[in-house]
């Protein structure tokens, strides 16, 4: 057999060694996404419990919506920076969320979250039990994963 005969062998077999890779290369980068939104959800948590509302505006989309419940819809950063500032002048939250679903498709992923801690009210220092569940909707910026939409509310 000669060289030339055997070049077109493996130039046919290189497309399909490329395409076997496909899978194992979306997985990594699924993985990867994974991952750096587990790293913001708790980047987010501790910037909760710390009343910081300053970096939570920095978590969230230049057009983020927060929907506490309970509360007024907050559109955008400015706005979002105002509700978590008006929550902090009011309660002190101790919380920890537990990841209960998480989806990445693409530029977009959603995680489907409870939480459970404590709060105190800011004038009386009377504390309390909090819980929760969570819809957070995830949008891929040039900055990294960022909060698009959050909502929650009580578990009945």
């Amino acid at each position: 057999m000669t060289h030339r005969s055997r070049f077109p062998f493996s130039a046919l077999l290189l497309p399909f060694a490329l395409l076997a890779s496909i899978p194992g290369a979306v997985a990594g980068a699924q993985n990867t996404a994974e991952k750096q939104l587990h790293t913001l959800l708790a980047t987010y948590e501790t910037s909760l419990n710390a009343g910081d509302a300053s970096r939570i505006e920095q978590l969230y989309t230049v057009d983020g919506v927060f929907m506490p419940a309970g509360f007024p819809t907050a559109s955008g950063r400015p706005a979002v920076r105002g509700a978590y500032d008006a929550v902090f002048k009011n309660i002190r939250i101790a919380i920890h969320f537990t990841v209960d679903e998480l989806k990445v498709k693409g530029n977009f992923a959603y995680a489907r979250t409870h939480s459970a801690g404590t709060s105190t009210v800011v004038a009386t220092g009377a504390t309390g039990p909090e819980a929760n569940r969570e819809l957070f909707v995830f949008a891929r910026t040039p900055n990294g994963w960022k909060i698009a939409r959050y909502l929650f509310n009580k578990p009945s």
